[in-house]
């Protein structure tokens, strides 16, 4: 993003010796994107209607018109899946971090209450769940301070994640500049690692999308829960066994409209008691993976 230089070699075989606490070999950690009222949709101004996440398949964008089946498939997020999400996660005694986009929790501040009651982390995710790319430097900048501003009053406790999924060239500078801790916006590695922006060190917590519901939603994708499943029991298993050599970090990234879906969230079910039953796991939120790291391997000069 803001690296003029990319990276193609990262830790390679000089990856860092350590575990994680208690011993543990693979940091999991569980993503739940909040999204539902911030998509594209003309009722909010926007020029096109939402495309992305859903069960509509073969969505098109239609221009200065409503899609009225993608945001019932939206709806169905917040008024359903939230509440299916959040006993489900506290049944499994998981925590997890919450994306939230601000403009969506507006519109559900019960909802931000739940998150926060139940101990799980809000990152920002934005204020809106649109394209940033050719969204003006100054508008983007005004976006991200008052998406902070609005979580930190809904939940009490202002982000020290963002993950903004749909990015700038700037998205990383814009981060940094406003103090916060870490982000999610890359997907290059199986550890946290430390990038500069500008003269100041910066962590990055990578995310995934291979482990991620949206392939629900896309094509070649998951068809069934199981398919699902089987990739998350399949890259636990792949990164438990190289846990023997080298602790790692793994991400699983969850949209209430798609994994709070009743038969895929009995599969999600079934995999989060059974990962639960393994000494080697450790369930943290991503800002747990922040503070460990930051003190583990602090930035060096």
């Amino acid at each position: 993003m803001s690296e003029a230089v990319r990276d193609f070699i990262g830790y390679g075989r000089a990856r860092p010796d350590f575990e994680w606490p208690g011993g543990r070999r693979v940091a999991l950690s569980v993503v739940v994107n909040y999204e539902e009222g911030a998509e594209n949709c003309v009722l909010e101004g926007d020029t096109f209607s939402e495309v992305l996440n859903s069960d509509v398949s073969g969505a098109t964008a239609r221009a200065g018109r409503r899609n009225l089946v993608v945001e019932s498939h939206y709806e169905y997020g917040s008024r359903a899946g939230h509440w299916r999400i959040l006993d489900l996660l506290a049944e499994c005694r998981v925590p997890a971090t919450y994306f939230a986009v601000s403009g969506a929790l507006e519109k559900h501040p019960e909802a931000a209450r739940s998150i926060v009651e139940a101990g799980h982390e809000v990152v920002s995710h934005g204020a809106r769940w649109i394209d940033y790319d050719e969204v003006p430097e100054a508008t983007e900048r005004a976006h991200m301070a008052r998406s902070l501003d609005v979580l930190e009053r809904l939940c009490g406790e202002r982000p020290v994640g963002w993950y903004t999924g749909r990015v700038s060239p700037r998205t990383r500078m814009l981060a940094v500049e406003q103090g916060l801790q870490y982000d999610s916006d890359a997907y290059n590695d199986d550890l946290p690692y430390w990038t500069r922006v500008g003269d100041k060190p910066h962590l990055v917590l990578p995310y995934s999308f291979d482990c991620n519901d949206m392939r629900f939603a896309s094509a070649p994708g998951f068809d069934t829960p199981d398919d699902f499943t089987d990739h998350l029991r399949r890259t636990l298993a792949c990164l438990r066994r190289e846990g023997r050599r080298q602790a790692s970090m793994m991400s699983i990234g969850l949209h209430l409209r798609l994994a709070g879906r009743p038969g895929r969230a009995e599969a999600l079910r079934e995999f989060l008691l059974a990962a639960s039953e393994f000494p080697d796991v450790w369930f943290c939120r991503r800002r747990d993976i922040a503070q460990f790291w930051r003190h583990r391997f602090p930035a060096t000069p």
